[in-house]
């Protein structure tokens, strides 16, 4: 109980500072997946066209994963500097991998059946792309782009150690005090329920995206109509 009461003494001392680190933490994480979304969509498009290039770009989206988050910010640093700018673009390498993955796989499962029809009424590649492929795939793309953003938001706490501020600053400052387990509590609190916001936010647009048997019958006619 003493530790709830200190949590929530610090919360109505502090409240302003946290919304603050809150707001920097959840820039800095959904910046990091924006950029990897311009970068990661097209390439999962592309490796699903030319299928021999995605075990090469796939294996190099791996690599980058299984760095260690301190280490690729080590050497971030002393490219780009201290900073928020340096977080961001080592969250958007972290972001790759799913979206990459994602986005190859929703493409590659789309029912074939389908593109042939896009095809056989004289759709452009573009055209069944913008019609039919990505429509069909986007629920698996937001479901890449909803485990990257729940990856970001935890590394994104270590970004303190380079000024970047958000709220690992607040846990640090937990650990460099005596008996900082509520400071330390009321920064990882909010980290874990901006986690669990984003993934309940992101899972329901990946529902409401989820191609069915209606939606595939309303791609079906837009097909019709395009090539009439």
């Amino acid at each position: 109980m003493d530790t709830i009461k200190d949590i929530l003494f610090y919360y109505t001392q502090n409240g302003s500072y946290v919304w603050e680190q809150f707001y920097r933490h959840f820039l800095m994480s959904a910046y990091g997946v924006l950029f990897a979304a311009i970068v990661a969509i097209p390439l999962g498009i592309l490796i699903a066209r030319y299928h021999k290039l995605s075990a090469w770009v796939i294996s190099l989206a791996n690599i980058i994963q299984t760095i260690p988050a301190l280490a690729m910010l080590a050497v971030l640093m002393l490219v780009m500097g201290l900073g928020t700018d340096t977080v961001v673009f080592s969250l958007f390498l972290y972001s790759l991998l799913p979206i990459i993955k994602n986005t190859y796989t929703g493409i590659r499962n789309v029912d074939h059946a389908l593109l042939e029809s896009g095809k056989a009424m004289g759709m452009t590649k573009f055209q069944v792309l913008r019609m039919v492929e990505i429509p069909l795939a986007m629920s698996v793309i937001m479901a890449g782009l909803r485990t990257a953003l729940v990856i970001t938001i935890g590394i994104a706490t270590i970004g303190t150690f380079i000024g970047a501020g958000g709220l690992g600053d607040i846990i640090l400052r937990g650990t460099n005090v005596t008996d900082g387990t509520a400071i330390i509590l009321a920064g990882a609190i909010p980290t874990a329920l901006m986690a669990v916001i984003a993934d309940f936010v992101m899972g329901w647009l990946e529902r409401k995206l989820s191609p069915n048997k209606k939606r595939k019958g309303a791609l079906k006619k837009n097909i019709e109509e395009q090539a009439a």
